[in-house]
């Protein structure tokens, strides 16, 4: 991955990732029930991804194609979603993404102001959760909030259940760092960069950030949050063990 290899990544990039959804059969697929826990992986692909295309349009009813655009969305609520038959799309769609690089911060802040509210997908453990925090955090507090969430997998919702992040995308506010700052992580890879726009003042210092994954909970993920930010270590506790990790 881009991430762990500086050798790889002076010759090639992720530009973006994109999945390709079946309109006849992508609802069955997405409601496909898999056994011992395991996530559907036709979710885990369009949650990962940054463009979804919905492939064979012209086979399926308008409502049936309606049921799936909301299936989608409910999985993936930062995806943009294309519409071809016969996977045709135009290629300004598709390449030149930027969706793991510094100039993404500038899209993503449009993106986060506008994110839809969706509805729960089939399968109600794999949700969207976005939340917004103003204040400044600290580099090394920020990255032990996503660490314990992407490496440790210790924190739990209030079922007890592991929450497991498939995605993580968002612009955060660092402090002594006058520029934005994107966090990517895909499962337990994640980056902070700063991107090209700088905060005009300390008013305005707001962390946005969106997760996708299983068995979230967008209050408990906001508490933890608001605690990385104020450096409030109790609310962490209450939430996560160290010797009760996830499997």
């Amino acid at each position: 991955m881009f991430w762990v290899d500086a050798e790889l990544g002076v010759d090639i990039y992720l530009d973006g990732i994109i999945t390709v959804v079946d309109s006849k059969y992508g609802l069955k697929q997405l409601a496909e029930e898999k056994p011992d826990g395991l996530i559907n992986e036709a979710s885990r692909q369009v949650a990962l991804a940054d463009i979804i295309i919905v492939n064979k349009t012209d086979l399926v009813s308008e409502e049936d194609l309606n049921k799936l655009r909301r299936t989608i969305r409910s999985i993936n609520g930062l995806g943009k979603i294309l519409e071809t038959q016969k996977s045709r799309v135009d290629l300004s769609n598709v390449l030149d993404l930027h969706a793991f690089d510094n100039l993404s911060g500038i899209s993503l802040q449009k993106k986060l102001q506008h994110l839809p509210i969706a509805q729960p997908h089939l399968d109600q453990s794999i949700v969207t959760v976005t939340f917004e925090v103003p204040g400044n955090a600290k580099e090394e507090s920020l990255n032990v909030f996503i660490q314990n969430l992407l490496w440790e997998k210790n924190v739990r919702n209030k079922e007890g259940n592991c929450m497991e992040v498939i995605r993580l995308k968002g612009l955060v506010s660092i402090k002594d760092k006058q520029r934005q700052v994107i966090v990517q992580g895909v499962h337990e890879l994640y980056d902070l960069e700063e991107t090209p726009l700088s905060w005009k003042d300390d008013t305005e210092r707001t962390n946005r950030l969106v997760l996708i994954g299983r068995h979230l909970d967008k209050d408990i993920l906001k508490q933890l949050f608001i605690a990385t930010v104020t450096e409030t270590e109790k609310r962490w506790t209450t939430h996560f063990k160290e010797d009760q990790v996830c499997p």
